[in-house]
């Protein structure tokens, strides 16, 4: 397969020449502005940093690339999904409200912030796609409606899939509430009893009278009835309902991949991901880690998978700061994801997103001053 092309610039500058020019000349140098975003509904897809978490791409970026595709004709939007999990994103009302409080807003971005798969996350486009383990893929409706897909990914470790750049952004990221449910877990959803305070609620928004109660009103989920859409996640109050029991690393990997080729298919896509404040697991985290390896630079590519295999690479041939989690493992290779993260292998991913077509992991890295 032809080796895409990887565009890199560093993160050293100088009096006449900081990081958001830097961004905005390796974009251009990538190809960026040969899409044609005339009239186009352009979504920006990124992550706006879970309350408490700081590693988080700081919204200065994210108007760069928003004002380049603006003055290409086009219309961007900063997005992203809800999450599956409990914390300060499960719903549309709560995610923007991280997001103003993480700098994002129409002053310091130029652009609305969207969140793709509305208020309780079941606002959904089903993309059909002929997948192994994925038919039917759930994606947040304000990113299915888009014309063109721009990732901008805060390159870092993770602690399910060895690390998280531009296919996790895609994939997992644009994923509807059932969505999740289908990349993360094969189990079905599950009540805790002692948290729940019986309102029924997620009985209201079932359509297959899947919560059942007990004669203290106590809500069980009847795997039987349960279709795992993951609605009832959503809406409870108490956050009393949560995510079936996991799939494993690599079919979480598999599913991610598939999810991202729905996500891309038949839109034109590019993708910029900078490797800065390096933490060695997700920003959807409410804390952040210190950075494994010292920053390392921004990369853009129209090939998602070359992109995150340029950007492996580079951390991995990076050394350890002293006191981080990567510094202190007791595994040593050349492998730092795996080090901090022993039981995941990012490779598998990578290797399963060429197969399925999205892109190559053999790249031409051009470097850009």
């Amino acid at each position: 397969m032809k080796r895409s092309d990887v565009y890199f610039t560093n993160m050293r500058t100088g009096f006449q020449n900081n990081l958001l020019d830097k961004l905005r000349r390796l974009i251009k140098r990538a190809g960026m502005d040969k899409i044609d975003f005339d009239g186009k509904y352009v979504a920006i897809k990124m992550h706006f940093g879970e309350p408490g978490n700081l590693a988080f791409l700081r919204p200065n970026w994210a108007k760069v690339v928003g004002d380049e595709v603006k003055k290409c004709g086009g219309k961007p939007f900063l997005t992203d999904s809800n999450t599956l999990y409990v914390g300060g994103r499960k719903n549309a009302l709560d995610h923007l409200s991280a997001a103003e409080e993480n700098g994002f807003s129409t002053v310091s971005t130029g652009m609305h912030v969207i969140i793709a798969d509305g208020l309780k996350g079941t606002d959904e486009a089903v993309v059909k796609i002929d997948g192994n383990s994925v038919k039917e893929a759930k994606i947040g409706r304000a990113i299915a409606d888009s014309d063109i897909i721009i990732s901008l990914s805060h390159f870092k470790g993770h602690e399910s899939t060895g690390f998280g750049g531009a296919l996790k952004n895609i994939g997992m990221g644009s994923g509807s509430r059932a969505g999740k449910m289908e990349m993360h877990a094969f189990g079905k959803p599950v009540a805790d009893e002692e948290k729940c305070i019986g309102c029924r609620k997620c009985a209201k928004v079932c359509a297959h009278s899947a919560p059942v109660f007990n004669e203290k009103g106590k809500c069980r989920i009847d795997h039987e009835k349960c279709v795992g859409c993951g609605r009832c996640i959503g809406v409870c109050p108490k956050d009393a309902i949560r995510e079936g029991e996991s799939n494993s690393h690599e079919e979480l990997q598999r599913r991610m991949m598939e999810y991202a080729k729905a996500v891309l298919l038949e839109k034109e896509n590019f993708h910029i991901s900078i490797a800065i404040d390096i933490s060695p697991n997700c920003d959807c985290h409410s804390e952040n880690d210190l950075a494994i390896v010292p920053n390392i630079g921004i990369f853009a590519s129209f090939d998602p998978v070359a992109i995150d295999q340029a950007a492996a690479d580079m951390v991995n041939k990076a050394y350890a700061n002293a006191g981080s989690m990567l510094a202190e493992s007791t595994e040593h290779t050349s492998d730092h994801f795996h080090d901090i993260h022993p039981d995941t292998n990012w490779e598998e991913g990578l290797e399963y997103a060429e197969e399925i077509g999205l892109g190559t992991r053999n790249y031409n890295l051009v470097v850009v001053e």
